[in-house]
């Protein structure tokens, strides 16, 4: 898998929202918030290939998860992200 092209990380505040880059005006009703943890997967997978293998590894070796936990997370922040299109 990999982020779709024109979609990018933006911090506003203490928020972390992905936006799709395009012309005219911003649709609003496009832009998801991540929250730290999200924040932090999504910059570490940013411009690469990347699978559930990859986002369970880099959460038990940042986070106290074990990998039970991890595995189940990562699946479901895979399912949340295909399911809003930002990647494919």
């Amino acid at each position: 898998m990999k982020i779709k092209n024109g979609f990018t990380l933006h911090q506003i505040g203490d928020e972390h929202i992905i936006m799709h880059n395009g012309t005219g005006n911003v649709d609003f009703s496009n832009i998801i918030s991540l929250n730290p943890t999200a924040t932090r997967l999504w910059q570490h997978v940013e411009g690469t290939d990347f699978n559930t293998d990859t986002l369970t590894d880099f959460l038990t070796e940042n986070y106290e998860v074990d990998a039970e936990t991890a595995k189940r997370d990562a699946e479901q922040l895979i399912k949340n992200w295909l399911e809003a299109g930002i990647i494919e």
